[in-house]
């Protein structure tokens, strides 16, 4: 069985790797859509056009994973519940881009042709190839959501953060009450002179 801190380092790096996965699948082409007419010209269709909320996600999961490392066991069931929120919009991302391909382009469609419209681009495109990459984010999605489940089951068992991330530790009581006892002897001191000039009297030494 796995020691507790491998566990957690574990998982963290699964994290990590999944989240930089995902963010590479956005980079990726996904679908490449052939237009109708005697040109059949075929447009190549990213991840960052099918799916652009890929790159913060990945990047959130990135950093979730660096939150992990130092977070008590509180954060960890926020952490491990925002990981599972975090899978689930990928797989949501991935499954409208499967799910109609031809709109999860027409961006792309739009800035070759200049033609806009769900309609008229869907009209536009004869036929669509690829999807691999689109497949691979939502199995990514889903084992992120897995991770983030295994978060919350054994986060328990994960070793106690670093002491360096405990609050701040103050002064003794003395030296606190030293420091504000010199202000408040200068506050009396300074009503102790505009009495002794009031009553024309010199503070300084001598009266006049």
């Amino acid at each position: 069985m796995r020691s507790p801190a491998r566990l957690k380092y574990v998982l963290v790096l699964a994290v990590v790797a999944v989240s930089a996965l995902v963010l590479l699948a956005w980079s990726r082409d996904w679908y490449v859509l052939t237009l109708a007419g005697e040109s059949a010209e075929r447009i190549a269709v990213p991840g960052s056009v099918a799916a652009p909320a890929l790159s913060a996600l990945a990047l959130a999961g990135i950093a979730l994973a660096a939150a992990l490392t130092i977070a008590g066991p509180v954060f960890r069931i926020l952490l491990g519940a925002l990981q599972v929120v975090l899978g689930g919009c990928i797989v949501l991302s991935a499954s409208l881009a499967i799910a109609n391909p031809v709109a999860a382009g027409a961006r792309a469609v739009t800035d070759s042709t200049g033609i806009d419209g769900a309609d008229s681009v869907a009209a536009l495109v004869a036929g669509t190839t690829g999807g691999t990459w689109a497949a691979v984010t939502l199995g990514l999605g889903g084992l992120a959501a897995l991770l983030g489940v295994a978060v919350l089951v054994t986060f328990r068992r994960w070793p106690a953060s670093s002491r360096r991330y405990s609050a701040v530790r103050f002064d003794v009581d003395g030296d606190a009450d030293d420091a504000g006892a010199a202000p408040a002897r200068g506050r009396d001191a300074s009503v102790s002179d505009w009495d002794s000039l009031s009553d024309g009297r010199d503070p300084t030494g001598g009266d006049r």
